[in-house]
């Protein structure tokens, strides 16, 4: 996703539980979790702020800013970093062999937000990437946030089949390995698919986009218990995760360009 912004992941992948199952058998059943990491307080107030940051409202306790912006005073800070794209126009950033690229040379993009999508299939690619990676979450360390949200651990998804699920969760165990190295919790993104593998890659917690809208919250539960935290984009959406999940999980709706307060498309609605 991009912009400092989080794109709503509105596909719900039958087709891809199974290919979820056949990476599960690839991943290591031990546990590479951190025991001592800081996680984000449970059933606490929530504010998506990877639009632009502003004081937070009333009642918020967890805040998600992105790495370039500076975590809010005397609350638990998430740090956003787009760990398996591009940023729009950014492609120039990364060495051009590790832009994914089709049979034809064509450089694969996440069409809804213009990102051209990082290489990840190979070892030594997996550690050149996490290794750039690593710089920004070092910064989200020294800055002085005590967690990480890496978007677009999806992104296999939108590969059209160049990218693998087994392929990612090799890249998002370097990510992990990293984190907490640097004390930082880091949150599964998204990809309700993989949720159940939250421990041998190395997850603490988890950032559900639209659960409620597609009725997938229960797969983040059954995996992180209720370290979730849950952003809706629609009223519907809201609702329904408020329905079933208000009393344990900390959920806000937010609008899709997670927009600052005071802006004319700022919406922030909570249970």
């Amino acid at each position: 996703m991009s912009h400092l912004n989080s794109s709503p992941r509105m596909l719900t992948w039958a087709a891809i539980g199974a290919a979820a199952l056949m990476a599960a058998a690839l991943v290591p059943a031990t546990s590479a979790r951190a025991a001592s990491v800081p996680l984000p307080p449970t059933h606490a107030g929530f504010d998506y702020q990877i639009g632009g940051a502003y004081s937070p409202p009333a009642g918020v306790k967890i805040v998600t800013r992105d790495h370039t912006a500076s975590p809010a005073a005397g609350l638990y800070n998430i740090c956003y970093v787009n760990a398996f794209q591009a940023q729009p126009g950014a492609e120039g950033e990364w060495a051009a062999d590790l832009l994914l690229r089709d049979s034809a040379g064509k450089v694969v993009y996440d069409k809804d937000w213009g990102e051209a999508l990082l290489d990840v299939r190979s070892e030594a690619k997996r550690k050149r990437i996490a290794a750039q990676i690593g710089t920004q979450i070092d910064g989200c360390r020294d800055k002085g946030f005590q967690a990480m949200e890496p978007d677009n651990y999806d992104s296999y998804t939108r590969s059209a089949k160049l990218i693998t699920a087994a392929n990612a969760q090799a890249y998002i165990k370097l990510l992990s390995a990293r984190a907490h190295a640097d004390n930082l919790a880091i949150a599964q993104k998204n990809t309700a698919e993989l949720a159940g593998n939250r421990n041998a890659n190395g997850l603490d917690f988890a950032v559900a986009e639209e659960c409620g809208q597609y009725d997938e919250c229960g797969d983040y539960t059954s995996a992180f218990g209720n370290e979730v935290i849950v952003i809706e984009y629609t009223d519907t959406g809201r609702t329904k995760a408020c329905r079933g999940w208000g009393s344990t999980l900390s959920i806000v709706q937010r609008d899709v360009d997670v927009s600052p307060a005071g802006s004319g498309g700022y919406v922030r609605k909570t249970c």
